[in-house]
């Protein structure tokens, strides 16, 4: 990859600094049902990952029953906790405004929260209408999987090998690592913890920014790199 064809973010702790705010909601659910666990631990452990998803890991690994409502439950707190409290992370329209790339979306939240996050924060016009859910468009296989990755480079035409993905939680660096593209991982959330660069890295990024005003020039030195392989 000389230049890059296309730039996916993932919204969730990268564009918008909700995971703290789900990881709270989250905490306070799971210990009503049974499983005491700190927000700090969501976020360290589950970031990434589907609200259902995570009920599943935390039923296998404790063996009680999570009733299905807490989904519901989860999704009506947690989509009122974002329309009054999510802001966008700090420099994220002024990165975006100097990268001269295409450029998309690629999130596990349904259509419906990104819409919600993405027009609160003022961000939702930088990337309309290439936002993909991955829970609602090709197979509908959420990150981990590489399923959204790849039907965004599809959609774009463009090969995967030469696509840079932006994410924060080594779920996403895997899904996006499996799909065959390069991954700038992100630390500059709310939600991040000690030692979350070095599982980013682990999990297969070629470098971790905390700041977005760090993300042109990572991206141009990155073409540099490729060049020089």
């Amino acid at each position: 990859m000389t230049t890059p064809q296309l730039i996916i973010f993932d919204c969730d702790g990268v564009l918008v600094d909700s995971e703290i705010i789900a990881a709270r909601v989250e905490s306070e659910l799971l210990g009503d049902a049974g499983y005491p666990i700190e927000p700090d631990e969501i976020a360290e452990r589950f970031s990434g990952l589907t609200w259902p998803n995570i009920l599943m890991m935390v039923e296998r690994e404790a063996g009680i029953p999570i009733s299905a409502s807490l989904i519901e439950k989860s999704d009506r707190i947690l989509d009122e906790r974002l329309a009054q409290e999510v802001l966008a992370i700090d420099g994220i329209e002024q990165a975006v405004s100097k990268l001269h790339y295409p450029r998309c979306i690629c999130s596990n939240s349904s259509n419906k929260r990104l819409k919600l996050m993405l027009t609160r924060t003022g961000l939702y016009d930088l990337f309309a209408p290439d936002i993909f859910a991955a829970g609602e468009v090709g197979t509908k296989q959420g990150k981990p999987a590489p399923d959204v990755f790849l039907y965004a480079a599809e959609k774009f035409g463009v090969d995967p090998g030469n696509v840079i993905v932006i994410e924060d939680s080594v779920h996403g660096i895997h899904g996006a690592h499996a799909a065959g593209m390069r991954v700038i991982g992100f630390t500059g959330g709310a939600h991040t913890y000690p030692g979350h660069a070095d599982r980013l890295t682990e999990a297969g990024a070629e470098t971790v920014i905390s700041r977005h005003q760090d993300l042109p020039a990572v991206i141009e030195a990155m073409s540099v790199w490729s060049e020089a392989l």
